[in-house]
């Protein structure tokens, strides 16, 4: 079944972890091996393993922290060498769209003929991305959102682990900054969607109430699954649902697992059935099936040492029909949990 896939860093492995993803996975890990350092040896995303899963759209993002007093995980020394990054990340699709294997898309036009090349299985047709950003350190001003537009960005989330320059994030409580507040206003000028993943629950809310245009969490589960601050609500769901949003699960097992202890605990104590617990909650919370989707965030900095015992890579995501057909969910549902959902809100956001 065709999937869309809401969030891969792409950018990411190919030019800060010196990946090439034109190579198939175990050619990957099999030049990784005896590498150290987490995630090496075990991923699970390539360009040929996109197109075996049938990922037909995804987002791919551009991403580049600013390091901060008291965040998590490090980060570069300015907002400039932020942007200049990310912008890295950008030219690495820009070259692999010049070679034919992936096609920018944005806007719904573009969407739809890509979708339906696709459906009608027409051969060596390139993998289709929109282009996302995961914390938004690298929009150097507020008013650098227009630019970013015109380079093709169309979704940005504010912002990722600790705080940010623009709002504080995951791991850290607090709300937008006097720049997210304009970054948010600008967002809304320009049709930028808004991307609720990683904010800290007072930055959500206040960004929810200061932006009207379409909003979605690319790669969220359960906070009533499995508690936390990175896990939205269901308060929270709800108000996304609202709005006519969608929300992708994600299969980074910490978010999968209560009392996950990274670097200790072992996959094997989750399967992707708990991918499926995640997918229905989504859909009890709604009263339907149509805000629930797939944002992986597979190899987000981690490999198959932090992910389902049943997953080896990113086609395994295949078995999500199966499993949701099993606890009852019709063929429709289904096919709008693996795509149509996106296509839907896409489809209002750019109409």
């Amino acid at each position: 079944m065709l999937m869309i896939d809401s969030h891969l860093d792409m950018g990411l492995n190919a030019v800060d972890w010196d990946r090439d993803l034109n190579l198939e996975v175990a050619e990957i890990r099999a030049r990784e091996r005896g590498m150290k350092e987490k995630g090496r040896a075990c991923n699970t995303v390539s360009l040929p393993e996109l197109r075996r899963a049938q990922a037909a759209v995804c987002l791919y993002t551009v991403l580049c922290r600013t390091a901060r007093p008291g965040n998590p995980l490090p980060g570069v020394a300015h907002q400039e060498i932020a942007y200049a990054r990310a912008q890295g990340h950008l030219a690495y699709y820009r070259v692999l769209e010049a070679a034919g294997k992936v096609r920018m898309l944005r806007d719904w036009a573009s969407l739809k003929r890509h979708w339906d090349a696709w459906e009608a299985g027409q051969p060596d047709e390139p993998l289709g991305y929109i282009l996302a950003m995961e914390g938004a350190d690298p929009v150097a001003w507020p008013e650098q959102v227009a630019e970013w537009w015109a380079d093709g960005l169309r979704v940005i989330g504010p912002a990722h682990y600790g705080l940010g320059i623009y709002a504080h994030g995951t791991s850290t409580p607090g709300g937008l900054t006097a720049a997210g507040r304009q970054l948010v206003r600008e967002m809304d000028r320009v049709g930028m969607i808004l991307d609720l993943s990683h904010l800290a629950d007072e930055a959500f809310w206040e960004a929810m109430e200061l932006y009207s245009g379409p909003v979605l969490a690319s790669h969220n589960n359960c906070r009533a699954l499995v508690p936390g601050d990175r896990q939205m609500s269901d308060e929270q769901l709800k108000a996304i649902f609202t709005r006519g949003g969608v929300v992708g699960v994600a299969l980074d097992a910490w978010m999968l697992y209560p009392g996950w202890i990274k670097g200790e605990t072992q996959p094997s104590v989750v399967g992707m059935e708990a991918v499926a617990d995640h997918l229905d909650h989504l859909c009890q919370v709604a009263g339907n099936a149509e805000h629930a989707a797939i944002g992986s965030d597979l190899d987000g900095g981690y490999g198959t040492e932090q992910t389902p015992r049943d997953l080896d890579t990113i086609t395994d995501l295949q078995k999500v029909p199966e499993m949701m057909s099993r606890r009852g969910y019709k063929e429709a549902d289904i096919r709008g949990i693996m795509h149509g959902n996106w296509l839907r809100f896409f489809q209002r956001a750019w109409s």
